[in-house]
C-alpha cells in the first residue's frame, strides 16, 4: 500500500489534482485549503462546508498530522512557550512562541537534530536525525497560531499581541541543508489565499553555507538573512564551527557582500558569546575591523551584530560571559561604528533559548502533557 499524503504537505495545485482524481471539482481545494491555512482546521470534521462523503474520504485517506505533540512547557507567564514533536520516527522536533507586546514571534526547525556539530550547541550534539518535510514545517507555524488565538480567549491581565507577526528558522537544524523544503513552507506560509504572511517576517538563520546563500540571494521572495558568526577569525570560528573549514570567514563575507549588493538588505551577524572564548576586548576589536573592512568608508553597511549570551547546554566544556564583558563588547563595537544589539533573553528555564533545543526539557518536572 503507496503511504497515505500528509495535507499539509500539499500545496493548492497538488490539492486540486488529488481531488479530481477523486472525482470532485477544483474549487473544493479552494475551500480545503482556506480551512487549513485560514481557519487553522486539523479535522475534515470542522469543515461543514464540504460534503460529508468527501469529509470521511479525508479523514481516511489523508495523514492528518505530520508531526505529533509529545509535551508543552511554558515560562514567562506563559508568554513563552516550547512545543515538543516528534515524526513517525520518534526523532524529535522543537518549537517556540515568544510573546511580547509589540510582537509575536515562532522559532521553528527544519531538521531534526543538526549536522554541523556547533560545540555551543545542543543541538549539534544529536547529529542529524532526520529532514521535516514542508509540511513539518508549516505545522510548527500553525501550531504558534492556534495557540496564540487561545491566548486571545483567554487574555491575561498584561497586554500582548494575539497575531502571529515573524517566523525564524532559527530552530533544530540547518535550513539550507534542508533548502526545498524549507523554501516550500515560505512559499506555502507567504501564499495570499491561504497563511497570507509578508516575505520580510520570515527571517532564516545558516551557519554559513555559502552555496544557500547565493541561492537565497536570488529567490524571488526577500526573506531575512541571519548568519552565525561566532569568532572573528578563521581558527577560532574553525574550533568552534566545523563548517568554517569548508567555508572560511573569507568565503563567508564574500557571499554576504554579494548577497546585499544584490538584495539591498541588512544581514544580521548573530554572535554567541563564551567566556575566556571569543568575548576578550581584542575579539571585539578584531571583529569590528574584519566587519568594517567589508565596505569603503563612505558605504552604508547594511550588517548588524546581534550579541548572545550563551544559553548553557549540559556537559559542554564553555562557560557564558559575564554581562560586564558582554556590555564591554558591544560597547567596543559601537564605538567603532559597527551596529548591534545584546538578545532579549526568553527561554532558558524551559531549554527553550538559542542552541538550547535538543529534544527535551531542561527540568522534567515542570512538563505539562499535550492536550
Amino acid at each position: 500500500m503507496e503511504p497515505k499524503p500528509h495535507m499539509l504537505n500539499l500545496s493548492q495545485a497538488d490539492l486540486q489534482a488529488l481531488l479530481q482524481e477523486w472525482g470532485e471539482p477544483a474549487y473544493r481545494a479552494r475551500q480545503i485549503y482556506r480551512h487549513l491555512y485560514v481557519n487553522l482546521a486539523t479535522d475534515p470534521a470542522a469543515m461543514t462546508d464540504l460534503p460529508k462523503a468527501l469529509r470521511e474520504r479525508l479523514t481516511t485517506d489523508v495523514d492528518w498530522a505530520g508531526l505529533r505533540l509529545q509535551r508543552t512547557l511554558s515560562c514567562d507567564d506563559g508568554l513563552t512557550r516550547k512545543a515538543l514533536f516528534s515524526v513517525s520516527t520518534g526523532a524529535p522536533a522543537e518549537s517556540v512562541l515568544m510573546v511580547y507586546p509589540d510582537r509575536a514571534t515562532v522559532c521553528v526547525s527544519s531538521q531534526s537534530g543538526c549536522l554541523m556539530r556547533c560545540t555551543f550547541c545542543a543541538t549539534g550534539r544529536l547529529g542529524l536525525l532526520g529532514q521535516l518535510t514542508t509540511g513539518q514545517i508549516v505545522e510548527q507555524v500553525l501550531w504558534a497560531e492556534r495557540e496564540l488565538r487561545s491566548m486571545r480567549e483567554r487574555p491575561p491581565s498584561h497586554d500582548q499581541v494575539h497575531l502571529l507577526t515573524n517566523v525564524v528558522f532559527m530552530g533544530m537544524g540547518e535550513p539550507f541543508n534542508n533548502y526545498d523544503a524549507w523554501w516550500a513552507a515560505v512559499e506555502r506560509l507567504h501564499d495570499p489565499q491561504g497563511f497570507n504572511m509578508g516575505a520580510r517576517n520570515f527571517t532564516v538563520s545558516t551557519v554559513g553555507l555559502v552555496p544557500g546563500i547565493r541561492r537565497l540571494a536570488a529567490a524571488t521572495l526577500p526573506v531575512n538573512l541571519a548568519i552565525s558568526l561566532h569568532a572573528p577569525n578563521d581558527a577560532l570560528r574553525s574550533s568552534l564551527m566545523p563548517v568554517n573549514k569548508a567555508f572560511p570567514i573569507a568565503d563567508l563575507l564574500a557571499a554576504t557582500r554579494d548577497y546585499i549588493a544584490k538584495t539591498r538588505r541588512r544581514v544580521s551577524f548573530e554572535y554567541v558569546l563564551l567566556e575566556g572564548k571569543n568575548d576578550l576586548p581584542a575579539h571585539a576589536e578584531e571583529l569590528a575591523t574584519l566587519l568594517r573592512s567589508q565596505y569603503p568608508p563612505d558605504q552604508t553597511m547594511l550588517f548588524h551584530v546581534n550579541l548572545i549570551p550563551w544559553n548553557p547546554v549540559p556537559g559542554a566544556p564553555l562557560e557564558r560571559s559575564h554581562r560586564a564583558r558582554v556590555l564591554a563588547f558591544q560597547d567596543i563595537l559601537e564605538a567603532r561604528r559597527v551596529p548591534c544589539t545584546v538578545r532579549v533573553e526568553r527561554g532558558s528555564e524551559i531549554a527553550a533559548a538559542c542552541g538550547q533545543l535538543a529534544g527535551m526539557a531542561q527540568d522534567e518536572a515542570a512538563t505539562t502533557p499535550a492536550e
